[in-house]
């Protein structure tokens, strides 16, 4: 391939140079030379043309460059050499840009090779070696130390270890795996040093065989073929016989000649390359690292996308979901404990409950005399208090579980959310929900796609199905394919391309293997791993999910741009054959029609540099948007607290029930109604002048009446407390107002911060 790249570089650069050449000898008068100038630029060209013809044809395959070669014979036979030159350079520079339009990105999977380890520690006879992996065989002991990434597959001999999967397998939470426990190659050591036993060799380990996958789908991959030789079955024979017509009336095979010469096919060779290139530097401004012309069609081409789900359609780490709290006490103060003691651990979930506090405003705490327990938790000292933070057997040490805990386990396993508790000397005081969540681009990413007019979208994940399914309602999937490993990925992405061209769109190293197998492969580079980039055929560079459907859309674009070229190039084309067949055009002359129709081609494909649109009235801006965002969290926590408020009223004394209930609706009014009286008053007028229709603001609206309707039952509640008896009907119809407004409001923010997602500027 490298050696055809140079041979296409010096071909054009010899065409050039005897064009020029004989131009120069023709104007100083000598013309015998300049003949042979233009005859020794023609030849190499229509040379090498003709190996690839009949290579091509060997290979099954045949397209328009056969005209090009007949009218280069023929001008050289016919003693029109000028001609031929002059097509020679339009053929040789068309390959060129062509070969600069869909030359893929060649890697070697330098990342999965730097990433697979190298060596690995062995005991033996009482002592630790490291040796070669390769070295490693079956029914070794390995010891595995944190941070370290498992050589080769394996079971655990040690008391427990806690291990992160997420690029093998999906799952974004570490896991733990006691003694016995099967270990991958690949995963990562998220707890203390363990112990293994090897039950698989290198070779023949997880790690080594995603490698062996990827390489052997790119290896299968079908080369692109040029959109110009679709066309080639129709445009080749009426070249030919529009050749033989002009012969036929005329008797001049020069009349022949200028038809050939006139129908080079020059807009097919350099319509879609330029069009394509175009696309290609469109993408890129928009952080979209497309790999050849080839990917763009495909990608305008395509009928399905399959999604990973961890890291892609949702952020790839654990997110604090809600705050279970015991009766008394608030949620602030368990995330304020909690996060405050988890500061002192590495633990990617201690880091996503530090940035839950950082994010919530609360002012953490330093601790003192922390101690850690891996993969059960931590314990500390704050502001003099002993602080504990982990799993229900780690605070609890083995005594019975409070109601409200089990409540807390019970919605923790509904939401399939990892549960860290908090106690405060010994006493559980409430316990934090994380799981994984969307993204926030996510919801206007799929609809990208649908307006795109992409059919069928599927989700296909190793995570669990209670996760993925609750993922895949949430977006309105086609489908959603749960716990499969990168084999299966790769399987399901084979099945769809049986029915459709089909996209896979990843970020992991799990996600390589079907990222090649696709037709298109899409790989999240901003923040995935680098094993995804190499294997893809397309990278966004920009941590955002809705460039997918943009890179779509552009490719459409410019295959459209591409189509029209290419119908408008052939037109003209057949203009100046048959203006050749009637004598009104010569060789030369026709040559020279034919660059002009080759310049307007060009300049015509060149419209796919553009966006194709233009977004009418302001926008957003990021600044603006940040700034709500930031609103719409100090609002969760006061969500959190009507959650917890509904809860403490199932066991709440009438007089506890009765305070319980004024403080929800001073929740909600000081916070609540102010909140959706601002987003009514000041907020939604701004969008307004940025939305291009308010429909879906005026629906937003009734939102905010339906809240700040219920916000007055729920005071008028309130109102008659001091007349009211307190039984258990008025607490059940205050928890239900209380939960209708906290549920309606989390809705309702959601869908918010899509629209803010949506108009703002980027």
């Amino acid at each position: 391939m490298a050696f055809e790249r140079v041979l296409r570089w010096a071909l054009v650069a010899i065409a050039i140079a005897g064009l020029s050449a004989g131009i120069l000898a023709w104007l100083a008068g000598r013309p015998d030379l300049a003949h042979l100038c233009w005859t020794l630029a023609t030849a190499p060209v229509v040379a090498g043309l003709a190996f690839s013809i009949v290579r091509d044809f060997l290979a099954g395959r045949f397209g328009v460059d056969a005209i090009a070669l007949v009218s280069m014979s023929a001008a050289l036979a016919l003693g029109q050499p000028l001609a031929g030159a002059v097509v020679a350079l339009m053929y040789s520079g068309g390959n060129v840009l062509e070969d600069i339009a869909v030359a893929r990105a060649e890697h070697d999977l330098r990342a999965l090779v730097d990433r697979a380890p190298r060596e690995a520690r062995r005991r033996v006879d009482g002592r630790i070696e490291q040796v070669p992996v390769d070295a490693v065989a079956v029914g070794d002991r390995l010891l595995v130390q944190a941070g370290e990434v498992v050589p080769v597959d394996g079971v655990v001999i040690s008391d427990a270890a806690v291990i992160d999967e997420s690029a093998l397998t999906g799952e974004p939470i570490p896991v733990a795996r006691a003694r016995g426990g099967a270990i991958l190659s690949g995963a990562l050591n998220a707890g203390a040093t363990f112990e293994m036993t090897v039950t698989a060799v290198a070779g023949e380990s997880t790690y080594a065989g995603i490698v062996k996958m990827v390489t052997a789908a790119q290896t299968a991959k079908a080369p692109f073929v040029r959109l110009a030789d679709r066309y080639a079955l129709v445009f080749l024979p009426v070249s030919l016989a529009l050749a033989f017509a002009a012969w036929w009336i005329s008797g001049d095979l020069m009349r022949s000649l200028a038809v050939l010469v006139a129908a080079t096919p020059c807009p097919l060779i350099l319509a879609a390359p330029v069009a394509f290139i175009a696309g290609v530097a469109r993408a890129a401004r928009r952080g979209i690292l497309v790999k050849g012309g080839g990917a763009l069609e495909a990608l305008a081409r395509a009928h399905t996308v399959l999604f990973d789900k961890t890291g892609t359609l949702t952020v790839g780490g654990a997110r604090l979901l809600s705050i279970e709290v015991a009766p008394g006490e608030t949620a602030e103060q368990v995330l304020l404990f909690g996060a405050s003691l988890e500061q002192a651990s590495h633990h990617v979930i201690a880091g996503a409950i530090v940035q839950a506090g950082t994010e919530r405003g609360l002012s953490l705490k330093l601790p003192e005399r922390v101690t850690e327990t891996m993969g059960s938790g931590l314990r500390g000292v704050i502001e003099g208090r002993r602080i504990e933070a982990g799993s229900r057997e780690f605070v609890m040490a083995g005594g019975p579980t409070p109601e409200w805990a089990t409540r807390a386990i019970r919605r923790a396993s509904w939401r399939s959310a990892l549960i860290v508790f908090v106690a405060v000397e010994g006493r559980p005081i409430g316990a934090l929900l994380l799981a994984d969540e969307l993204r926030s681009d996510t919801p206007r990413a799929i609809r990208l796609l649908r307006e795109a007019g992409i059919a069928r979208i599927v989700m296909v994940t190793g995570d669990r199905a209670g996760a993925a399914q609750a993922i895949g309602a949430a977006l309105d999937l086609d489908s959603v394919l749960a716990e499969r490993v990168p084999s299966d990925k790769v399987d399901a992405v084979r099945s769809e391309q049986r029915l459709h061209p089909t996209i896979m769109v990843g970020d992991g190293i799990n996600d390589a293997p079907a990222l090649a197998a696709a037709d298109v492969g899409i790989a999240l580079g901003a923040r995935g791993a680098s094993a995804s980039s190499e294997a893809a055929d397309v990278v966004i560079l920009a941590d955002r999910l809705d460039r997918v459907g943009e890179a779509i859309a552009i490719a459409q674009r410019a295959r459209r741009i591409a189509v029209q070229s290419i119908v408008a190039g052939m037109t003209l084309s057949i203009l100046a054959m048959l203006a050749a067949t009637f004598g009104w055009l010569q060789p030369v002359p026709a040559a020279l029609v034919q660059e002009a129709i080759d310049v307007a081609v060009i300049l015509n494909a060149l419209r796919a540099l553009s966006p194709g649109y233009r977004r009418s009235g302001p926008s957003m801006t990021a600044a603006a948007g940040r700034e709500l965002h930031r609103n719409h969290l100090a609002l969760i926590g006061q969500l959190d607290r009507l959650r917890s408020i509904v809860d403490a009223l199932d066991d709440a004394t009438p007089e506890g029930a009765a305070a319980l209930i004024v403080e929800a609706n001073a929740v909600v009014q000081d916070q609540v109604v102010a909140h959706e009286r601002d987003d009514e008053g000041h907020v939604y007028p701004q969008l307004a002048r940025v939305l291009r229709e308010g429909h879906g603001l005026s629906a937003m609206s009734r939102a905010h009446r339906e809240i700040l309707h219920l916000a007055r039952l729920l005071a008028r509640v309130a109102e008659d407390l001091p007349t009211e008896k307190v039984d258990r009907y008025l607490i059940r119809d205050a928890q239900r107002l209380i939960e209708a407004v906290e549920t309606l409001v989390r809705l309702h923010t959601a869908q918010e911060e899509d629209i803010y997602e949506a108009v703002a500027a980027r």
